[in-house]
């Protein structure tokens, strides 16, 4: 009995708490959204078995750091996770999807419509109003401005900025972060309906000019000093989505802009994912590091920022059309987010339930760019003055 015991003793089994098999739920509920429902797959799959690994009763072996001699040698190796873990805590990962992401947009809508610009800011409010409510809910400065970057609705943004001011708190950012980009076209559809009328989701807009390669890659240089000059700590995430973008329109360096739109960024988003998903586990003084109330708050505190960063994207449309004789569909507004190009299409979706013949599909990959530029110009602004 004693050996069958030890046996007992060695198994996961003897070491499972309740907290992880409720933790099994929430994986069943993040991969039913993803496979079946298809939201997010390729970002929600990795995080759920991320999720799943980390709360087996090896989470202590899988994220082991590697023990040295005090000669400086190594004596015992981490755990694989503890290396791969190491791309989120050196900032390497977020950067990186930035370079794919870079590679796979075209700023064209932007530079043909300028004033696309201001829907793309207008969105970026529904982050610093949560920045401003999060305290109520006891979170401190940090932690509110990791938080709120979640109205931003992009995912690498969130971690990038969470990694440098709140990193106890990035599981339930980048779970908070990811679902609500998985979810845009099931939160903004009712809150674009509920801020416009019958008469403005009809409006259509003139067709875009032809803007030509030396504009954007004149565009894309310009921008990227301007910014990176303005907000420094935004650097690493702007810098490559800038280089991204001009390996893909320079049109000479198609291998390279082919590697970053698909094997770069698939085996990034793999190693992410599973590693956001590995913060959703573990125990920290008896406490759960995911099941906790702070969760709780962070999730309402991301479905207030990236409701309020969608509503303020369309208000900022009806505004500018009270001056303005091109008027602007205000479904475009809410692509200002940088769900690129969910939002985007979810804007051409809803358009086209009033009017089958209205396109404003590349209208609003105006705002929708300049969504991902501003939410990093925001992050960056945070972790300059916080950090």
């Amino acid at each position: 009995m004693n050996q069958l015991h030890e046996l007992w003793q060695t198994t996961g089994f003897a070491n499972l708490q309740w907290q992880m098999v409720a933790m099994w739920a929430v994986v069943a509920v993040l991969l039913y959204l993803a496979i079946v429902k298809g939201f997010e797959p390729l970002l929600l799959v990795p995080i759920s078995l991320g999720a799943l690994v980390s709360n087996l009763p090896v989470h202590d072996i899988i994220l082991s750091a590697p023990v040295h001699n005090p000669d400086g040698t190594l004596k015992v190796a981490g755990g694989l996770f503890w290396y791969l873990n190491q791309g989120i805590i050196l900032q390497i990962y977020p950067p990186l999807i930035f370079l794919g992401v870079g590679a796979l947009i075209d700023f064209g809508p932007l530079i043909a419509n300028p004033r696309t610009l201001l829907l793309g800011g207008a969105a970026q409010f529904g982050i610093f109003a949560t920045f401003l409510t999060a305290p109520l809910l006891g979170f401190d400065l940090k932690e509110s401005a990791s938080i709120a970057v979640i109205g931003g609705a992009d995912g690498p943004t969130s971690i990038f900025t969470a990694t440098k001011l709140a990193p106890h708190l990035l599981g339930a950012i980048a779970v908070a972060a990811y679902s609500y980009m998985a979810l845009v076209p099931l939160i903004q559809p009712p809150i674009m309906k509920l801020l416009t009328t019958d008469h403005e989701r009809r409006i259509k807009m003139k067709t875009l000019r032809k803007v030509g390669q030396f504009e954007k890659i004149v565009f894309s240089c310009v921008v990227m000093v301007f910014c990176i000059l303005v907000v420094p700590d935004a650097a690493p995430l702007l810098s490559l989505l800038f280089i991204g973008n001009i390996l893909r329109e320079c049109k000479v360096t198609e291998r390279l802009v082919k590697a970053a739109q698909n094997e770069i960024i698939n085996i990034v988003t793999i190693f992410l994912g599973i590693c956001v998903g590995l913060k959703m586990g573990g125990f920290e003084d008896g406490k759960h590091h995911f099941l906790n109330s702070q969760t709780l708050g962070i999730l309402a505190l991301g479905i207030v920022a990236f409701s309020v960063a969608t509503g303020c994207g369309v208000l900022m449309a009806k505004f500018m059309n009270l001056f303005s004789k091109n008027k602007i569909n205000p479904l475009i507004g809410s692509a200002g987010v940088s769900a690129v190009p969910m939002a985007a299409r979810v804007s051409q979706d809803v358009g086209q339930k009033y009017d089958s013949t209205n396109y404003l599909l590349m209208h609003a990959m105006g705002p929708n760019v300049a969504g991902v530029i501003g939410s990093a110009l925001a992050a960056g602004y945070f972790i300059s003055t916080l950090k």
